[in-house]
């Protein structure tokens, strides 16, 4: 049985074909731009070397397998993910899982929200999320299955409407408070997800993303389900490894300005908390590939990558009871 098993997150930055505009305000790449950025994503994924890969801003899955292609260690990999609906008024990016670990059955998109939870009245698309997570199943060994979820929650560019615009900072204000509702609903919206599957899988679970927002961020605890019983909540991969060795710099996946912080997460469900009593393994480190934030490359992602190894306890032979 394999006993560490890496987990990592990548937000790709902007993955889409040359020539296309995804956003407004962001020129189409070139051709010698989309491929120089494919080779450096595909450079990038085998540093992490990552047994399970959770992916953000994913424009097109095509692109993304000709990534995989491009790299020494996953062209057989499991690929699951969707493309963006074509017949959406916006184009929006999409999430992806990479497996080097067997999948079972097939990955569901989790676009609505659960009924108990939407958007106030008036909001677009109050009833879904902005980039709907994506499930899957992922065998770590015999008998061992868990739900791997990776999300991108709502950013923190302001929501305008109609022709509003910064230069009145009232509108900037309203604005940024609409993106902040939208990430408060999408977090509660992946906490009830998480506790139904808790409830009814009753297995492991691992959450890989881009949360837009800190660790001890309002939006982040919602996930996380402090206040829940311990079945049910997760935890972030990185405090865990810190309550082990606290004297470690703390890393960081994101540079804004002069601030560096980290809205880039793994959290786990309670079986990998080695504090635990049905711990089955802990988080034995967690990295942050983030020297290109540093380094201005063009055709290098403005998110660094997080990667949390994690080692499984011996066990005397497959596992068994509700963990499959």
């Amino acid at each position: 049985m394999q006993q560490e098993i890496r987990f990592a997150t990548f937000n790709t930055f902007n993955l889409a074909p040359p020539g296309v505009r995804v956003y407004e305000n962001l020129e189409p790449c070139t051709q010698e731009e989309y491929e120089a950025k494919l080779d450096w994503t595909a450079h990038q994924v085998d540093l992490l070397n990552a047994d399970v890969i959770g992916f953000q801003e994913i424009f097109s899955q095509a692109i993304l397998r000709d990534v995989l292609a491009r790299t020494r260690h996953y062209r057989e990999a499991a690929h699951l993910g969707f493309d963006p609906d074509p017949e959406a008024p916006r184009l929006t990016p999409s999430v992806a899982l990479v497996s080097r670990l067997p999948v079972r059955g097939s990955a569901r998109a989790l676009a609505l929200f659960p009924e108990s939870v939407s958007m106030p009245a008036g909001s677009r698309d109050p009833d879904r999320f902005t980039r709907a997570p994506l499930h899957a199943e992922v065998e770590l060994a015999p008998g061992l299955v868990v739900d791997v979820v990776v999300v991108h929650l709502k950013s923190r560019r302001p929501d305008y409407r109609n022709s509003d615009t910064g230069e009145d900072p009232n509108l900037y204000a309203l604005a940024c408070l609409r993106s902040l509702v939208r990430r408060g609903t999408e977090a509660t919206a992946l906490r009830v997800l998480l506790t139904d599957m808790a409830r009814e899988q009753q297995r492991p679970r691992i959450v890989l993303g881009d949360f837009n927002d800190v660790a001890d961020s309002v939006t982040t605890e919602i996930v996380l389900g402090e206040g829940a019983p311990l079945g049910e909540r997760m935890f972030d991969a990185a405090r865990l490894h810190r309550h082990q060795d606290s004297q470690r710099n703390v890393g960081f996946s994101i540079v804004h300005g002069s601030r560096h912080s980290t809205i880039d997460h793994i959290l786990v469900s309670q079986e990998f908390n080695p504090v635990l009593p049905n711990a089955i393994g802990e988080v034995m480190d967690v990295v942050y590939l983030n020297d290109h934030l540093n380094l201005g490359l063009p055709q290098a992602s403005d998110h660094g990558q997080v990667l949390a190894r994690i080692r499984l306890y011996p066990q005397d032979g497959p596992f068994s009871g509700r963990l499959d």
